[in-house]
């Protein structure tokens, strides 16, 4: 199978402006392509993972990635799947956004010897004259045909600023400039980016001519993958000091049933044929299934050591097992009031829950138990001494801390 037809086997492609031609770079190893991210916080979450898993992909297969770094667009609000505008962030802010990205893609793609680069938009957005923008750019955008993309049309009713609508011309003419500069000649994006990206690739087309070959695609899903990186208790991270290994393990781990496959397909770097042996399990069987997905993504991301840690320590939770490499949490005497201190407390300041009132709720409710043994009285108090054996947390089925001294 050749490498197109498995990123379309994959369920990774959904629009295409030309098949066979794009098919044709890529299959070769002649794409020059760019995927564009946004730098809203100082690391990237597993809303970003099927991109980086398809730069990495294609890069495998000789074709060669571009990172651009919205480090200008995120001086503006991107109203892309958006019914409000994006707070605005300082130049020290972006740029210290940036460098974190570099780091945590490094992992995923191999930028020495001009194999890939990462490149910044506020490298040529940000001294841009606005008179010869307006001349170079913007006469090859007609008003009528910008309001026609959806992305602007959730924000009509409510209010489009002129910020916002420059946003377009802002996407196309990085493309046209990644074109001139490096050659890049494909961009990837997202389903809700489609307007976008078909703008740069006519911008290229008017400023240079019918004969400029620059096309886009779109990734199947990637609003949905988006919607990945968000759970109960916010966004999951890459960056290991805002989700650690473990719980990065047991957010896969704890994908649903009807999404285990697909998300296999994906992201996993696993052969389509070894995934299909997983395709027939259903119920209790396919956790079988979870447990490898969430082994191969801790791998990719964290690392093969750091992923058996986190595979032992969720046996050993669900299992009875070793829980030496289960999460922890270490309290510190101000916590205690008169050498005791409460379930509650214990919940709110491990993080298992996000405040005092939604721990009372859940032990309560039923929720909580320590070693095993539910705890249904929100005032239960334990002495210090209770800590000095395992001492296992578990608020639902699926969050767990080991609470240390």
């Amino acid at each position: 199978m050749q490498l197109y037809d498995e990123l379309v086997a994959r369920g990774l492609i959904a629009q295409v402006t030309n098949e066979e031609e794009i098919s044709k770079l890529i299959n070769e190893g002649k794409a020059c392509f760019y995927i564009g991210f946004d730098p809203t916080a100082d690391s990237l979450h597993v809303g970003h993972f099927m991109a980086l898993c398809l730069m990495k992909r294609l890069q495998m297969g000789g074709n060669k990635p571009i990172a651009l770094i919205g480090g200008g667009t995120g001086m503006i609000g991107d109203p892309s799947g958006r019914t409000d505008m994006r707070q605005m962030m300082t130049v020290e802010t972006i740029q210290h956004n940036c460098d974190c990205f570099k780091e945590q893609m490094s992992r995923f793609i191999d930028f020495s010897d001009d194999k890939a680069l990462m490149v910044n938009n506020a490298d040529w957005l940000m001294g841009l004259n606005y008179i010869e923008l307006l001349r170079e750019v913007g006469a090859h955008f007609t008003v009528n045909r910008m309001l026609a993309a959806e992305c602007y049309k959730q924000r009509w009713d409510k209010g489009l600023s002129f910020l916002e609508f420059n946003y377009m011309i802002m996407q196309a003419y990085d493309f046209y400039m990644l074109y001139q500069k490096y050659g890049c000649n494909l961009e990837f994006g997202g389903d809700d980016q489609w307007s976008n990206m078909l703008a740069g690739t006519e911008l290229i087309r008017r400023k240079l001519g019918e004969d400029a070959h620059a096309m886009t695609i779109t990734l199947l899903l990637n609003s949905e993958g988006k919607k990945m990186g968000k759970t109960q208790k916010g966004a999951v991270w890459l960056d290991r000091n805002k989700t650690s290994p473990y719980e990065f393990f047991q957010y896969w781990r704890n994908v649903g049933d009807q999404d285990v496959i697909k998300c296999m397909k994906m992201l996993t770097f696993l052969s389509l044929e070894e995934i299909a042996q997983y395709e027939s399990l259903e119920g209790s069987e396919l956790n079988k299934a979870k447990e490898v997905l969430a082994f191969e993504l801790t791998k990719l991301v964290h690392g093969e050591e750091e992923a058996q840690k986190a595979l032992e320590a969720a046996r050993g939770v669900f299992g009875g097992g070793d829980t030496s490499n289960m999460p922890e949490f270490a309290l510190t005497e101000d916590l205690f009031r008169d050498g005791e201190i409460d379930i509650v407390t214990i919940l709110h300041a491990s993080g298992l829950v996000g405040s005092r009132g939604d721990g009372r709720r859940a032990v309560e409710q039923g929720g909580v138990s320590v070693n095993d043994e539910k705890v249904t009285d929100p005032k239960t108090s334990y002495t210090k001494e209770a800590f000095a054996s395992d001492f296992v947390v578990r608020r639902g089925k699926k969050n767990f801390k080991k609470i240390t001294m």
